[in-house]
């Protein structure tokens, strides 16, 4: 109708559109490998394993599941599995993919402020891994929802990129960003995908949040958790510069030469039982 206005669309409505987007081109590409991972490769960091320790018969839920590969592989380590994602296009491929590998999920499409609600049960286990919080516009609120979905005894893990990394721009390492939380966020306007640059996309438009790690921390604490581990690492799961290397295990660090930077941090918080 001229002259009536549109309604804009929320941040979350931004994000969604992006993802559902980029959910078939990252199933599809080299980027995640699915086609190793269906042979028997491992999708989570090398270091996840020890870090959480035995999931053996523990009820997990993996917050912000994305299409469930990670989800799937804690699920082949004998945890009782639930993935929770706000998109529909990788809740299916999740379902799909589970099916395919014949391993037991439950995959539950809501947004992760819901997943209390949606989910109505506890677990021993909360994940969240690689790329989760910058999409989350209030941190104590989601350690809300984490107390809530834990059962006494229960731990979060976390890994995470390290947010120190957002400072500084994408092709160098030039400061241009502020570390600390802005509650704006950052809109970007980015054709393709981290899992392939060249890909041909339409919704391009994004709002990410910088948390500080000491804002996770202090929401965590808050929310009663208490900390059991708390680790920098100097390697990431992908090329965050273009000048990063690749290793054997699937690892991008910096070249020798350019001093280290903290590129994920991983933590374990308990509720106490």
């Amino acid at each position: 109708m001229p002259g009536r206005l549109l309604r804009r669309m929320t941040y979350q409505e931004q994000n969604k559109r992006m993802w559902d987007e980029r959910v078939p081109i990252h199933v599809a590409g080299e980027f995640y490998d699915v086609a190793g991972w269906k042979a028997g490769r491992c999708s989570l960091q090398p270091f996840e394993a020890a870090e959480l320790g035995s999931v053996e018969d523990k009820r997990l839920v993996h917050l912000q599941c994305h299409f469930g590969m990670d989800t799937l592989s804690w699920a082949r380590r004998g945890a009782q599995v639930t993935g929770l994602d706000f998109s529909e296009p990788a809740i299916a491929a999740a379902s799909k993919l589970a099916g395919e590998a014949s391993l037991h999920a439950r995959f539950v499409c809501a947004d992760v402020f819901d997943a209390p609600a949606a989910l109505g049960q506890r677990y021993d286990v909360v994940y969240t891994g690689i790329g989760a919080l910058i999409w989350l516009h209030d941190i104590r609120r989601w350690a809300g929802v984490v107390r809530e979905l834990l059962a006494p005894g229960g731990c979060l893990y976390l890994v995470e990129c390290h947010p120190l990394t957002d400072v500084f721009e994408a092709r160098s390492l030039t400061a241009q960003h502020d570390y600390f939380h802005d509650p704006a966020g950052t809109v970007w306007d980015e054709p393709g995908t981290y899992a392939d640059q060249t890909a041909v996309t339409e919704a391009n438009v994004s709002v990410e949040f910088r948390h500080p790690i000491s804002d996770v921390l202090s929401a965590l604490i808050e929310q009663g958790l208490v900390l059991e581990l708390f680790h920098e690492h100097d390697h990431t799961a992908f090329a965050r510069w273009p000048f990063m290397e690749r290793h054997a295990d699937g690892t991008f660090r910096l070249p020798a030469g350019i001093p280290r930077l903290p590129l994920l941090y991983s933590l374990r918080a308990r509720l106490p039982a």
